[in-house]
């Protein structure tokens, strides 16, 4: 729309576990996929009524899924929010990045220093599109830091206190 408005929310993440290999899992892809996107729910929970968040689930107005559903997909009329990005490829970043459709905008969050998958930062899809995409027009980068931590206070003394034991 011209307002800039747009008809859809839609949040995903690599399906990758923090350091655990959880083997396998019982049940349909659903069932499989849920424990990972599990913090993405908690996030529109704590942002509006259960009964809205299952509703406009149920309508399509808000989606989660994992990065892997992205593809084939462009991503029109949507505001998209890529978490733990640090955890994708770079080949499932550059198949991320280019669902982007008309009228969209697009979020990816992640954490260097927090990065799960095997290779480490060198295989981060994240570090490679920080590298690739700064400078680049209509593109913004914000890094944070331990001073931007908005969970409970003693959290970013705790990040503080492990970026300084690295």
């Amino acid at each position: 729309s011209s307002t800039g408005s747009v008809q859809r929310l839609i949040l995903s993440r690599p399906a990758v576990e923090a350091g655990e290999r959880l083997g396998f899992l019982p049940g349909d892809m659903k069932e499989k996929v849920d424990p990972y996107l599990r913090p993405l729910y908690d996030a529109l929970y704590d942002c509006l009524p259960a009964e809205q968040v299952e509703r406009r689930i149920a309508s399509g107005e808000i989606e989660v899924a994992p990065i892997a559903f992205m593809r084939g997909r462009t991503l029109a009329d949507a505001f998209v929010i890529l978490d733990e990005a640090q955890n994708t490829t770079v080949a499932q970043m550059k198949m991320f990045l280019t669902r982007f459709g008309q009228n969209s905008r697009m979020v990816i969050c992640g954490d260097p220093n927090q990065v799960d998958i095997p290779g480490g930062v060198a295989a981060s899809g994240l570090a490679d599109a920080v590298r690739r995409l700064e400078g680049v027009e209509s593109i913004a980068m914000s890094r944070f830091t331990a001073a931007d931590v908005v969970r409970h206070p003693i959290v970013g003394r705790i990040v503080e206190a492990y970026e300084g034991a690295s």
